[in-house]
């Protein structure tokens, strides 16, 4: 399949059914936790290793890749994932290197959470938007619902950051629509996941220096 349906229902697809959906969705959200988890406790836990937060993340990130070379070579998937991400990079391996790349490659200014004012907003916005956008479209309501619903949900979370954690007005006003326009291609080879990430997170790389 090249391209998947705006309005698909993925519990239709997914190993099981609509458990397996639901269980792939609180995945999705309990996501949110990592970027807080990384600037609170990043240290320590890297420390456990005997490394740096940045070594340890791009190790996290390889391992990743390993597993996720290894899964497509096997034909596995599992609970929550879809049947055609079988042959292909699934959407948890998408989102978890797109996450990756956002803890090693987003400015990082100030100390605990000031220090994610990029981080958190980016990978909050994928795990919260991602998944209310697709519930929207999932109930036949359309793109053009999924995307107001969704800036909606992106605008209070980097309104949010901007009051909480010191994120540049401008930033927001910029970025926030980039994390929903990342919803909207609906092609296979790469996964939503990551283009909710890389659109805002490529931006802000490109902004920052104005910003």
């Amino acid at each position: 399949m090249s391209v998947i349906p705006v309005d698909i229902d993925h519990a239709e697809h997914s190993v099981g059914g609509a458990s397996g959906h639901w269980f792939r969705r609180f995945t999705h959200v309990g996501m949110c936790v990592i970027p807080f988890a990384y600037h609170l406790w990043g240290e320590p836990i890297a420390g456990i290793v005997s490394m740096t937060p940045e070594n340890f993340v791009i190790a996290v990130a390889g391992f990743f890749i390993a597993i996720e070379a290894i899964r497509i070579k096997l034909g596995i998937i599992i609970v929550g994932q879809r049947e055609y991400e079988a042959k292909q990079v699934s959407a948890l391996a998408w989102g978890a290197v797109a996450v990756c790349l956002t803890l090693i490659l987003a400015p990082q200014e100030g100390e605990g959470l000031e220090a994610g004012k990029y981080t958190i907003p980016i990978i909050c916005g994928l795990t919260f938007v991602d998944p209310i956008m697709g519930e929207v479209k999932r109930a036949k309501m359309g793109m053009r619902a999924a995307v107001l619903v969704g800036s909606a949900v992106s605008y209070t979370i980097w309104m949010g950051s901007v009051a909480l954690f010191s994120t540049p007005f401008l930033a927001a006003v910029l970025l926030a629509p980039l994390t929903v326009a990342g919803e909207v291609p609906r092609v296979s080879w790469i996964d939503d996941n990551a283009t909710m990430i890389l659109f805002p997170l490529i931006a802000l790389l490109l902004l920052h220096p104005l910003l």
